[in-house]
């Protein structure tokens, strides 16, 4: 049996310009940080006498004698592409919802490949890893996705993420431990209760992507990642102005696509922001999901009283990127 560990990812600054259409172009960049919240996959081979060669459990179970009936399409895919043909057993866990802007379905792409390959008894770099599950996605699903969950939950980390048509790299951050620490204690993560399919909400802005009618504010997001980096970098900048940071990103997120939010959402950053929140976005594509906020100390208990009716999700910053946490052969 293989246990892998994957977490998930918040994005600060860049979300948009890590799309091919955009980066093969015009090059892009995030600035991110995987935290500790994970996807759990376990994989271990079928029991010779069992019924079905492939049992497969997730929000529903799966029991299938070929892989064409799988149902699950990254399952499938992955099982396909590694070339596996003895049976499986697969079982996945979650900590936070699907479906919420995190990036978990990447997540779980990275770890299943992770927990699968360690099974064929090989060991991968984190970089082949997300390369892999980008190809995946993108390539065998034919998935609107861009590339900086991958690299996010295979690397781990704080990162600054550049990538081209030629390569996709991952740079950490380096930054002054108190300063990190500062800022992991300044964000609030709130849950809306909306949970959606991010290709869905992504159409409109895909599009906009294609026919470069959105390279304006495109380009604007991704001029925001360098001054993210400097604020975090720079000892002599206030680090509250990472947060008024957040609120000039989400005003210019909203530009990319109607489908990014709604009157209920704007309700709640609304709350947030008049009680002391200096800025803010929703994770991943919008239109529902998890809130990131920023909040001073002395607001906290204020946003805190606005937002009583959504969940709070507590976390910390993580490094470590994708692991396999058990392995018994």
């Amino acid at each position: 049996m293989i246990i892998s560990k994957t977490p998930v990812r918040v994005s600060f600054f860049g979300g948009g310009t890590d799309y091919p259409d955009y980066y093969k172009a015009c090059g892009g960049c995030v600035l991110s940080t995987s935290i500790d919240k994970y996807i759990f996959v376990t994989v271990r081979k079928a029991n010779t006498f069992s019924e079905f060669k492939y049992k497969v459990s997730y929000s529903k179970l799966e029991t299938c004698k070929t892989l064409e009936e799988i149902e699950h399409p990254v399952i499938r895919a992955a099982i396909k592409h590694l070339n596996i043909s003895y049976g499986l057993e697969i079982n996945i866990i979650s900590d936070l919802p699907a479906r919420t802007g995190i990036g978990s379905s990447s997540t779980f792409t990275v770890g299943l490949l992770h927990a699968l390959y360690a099974l064929e008894g090989k060991m991968v770099s984190k970089q082949r890893l997300a390369d892999e599950a980008i190809y995946l996605e993108q390539v065998l699903l034919n998935e609107r996705v861009g590339v900086q969950d991958q690299l996010a939950a295979a690397h781990g980390s704080l990162n600054h993420m550049v990538f081209t048509e030629q390569s996709l790299q991952v740079n950490p951050v380096i930054v002054n431990r108190d300063r990190k620490l500062m800022l992991e204690s300044n964000l609030l993560l709130f849950y809306t209760g909306l949970s959606r399919y991010a290709s869905i909400i992504l159409e409109e802005q895909v599009n906009k992507t294609k026919t470069k009618t959105i390279n304006t504010e495109l380009q604007d997001i991704k001029d925001m990642v360098t001054e993210g980096l400097d604020i975090l970098c720079n000892p002599d900048r206030e680090l509250d102005d990472f947060g008024r940071l957040l609120h000039q990103g989400w005003m210019k997120k909203k530009m990319l696509s109607s489908a990014i939010s709604n009157n209920f959402l704007d309700e709640i950053y609304e709350k947030a922001m008049n009680a002391g929140a200096l800025g803010g976005k929703l994770l991943g594509a919008g239109g529902g999901g998890f809130f990131l906020f920023y909040v001073p100390d002395d607001a906290k208990s204020g946003v805190r009283a606005a937002l009583h009716e959504l969940a709070e999700v507590d976390f910390r910053f993580e490094n470590d990127g994708t692991r396999i946490i058990h392995m018994s052969m």
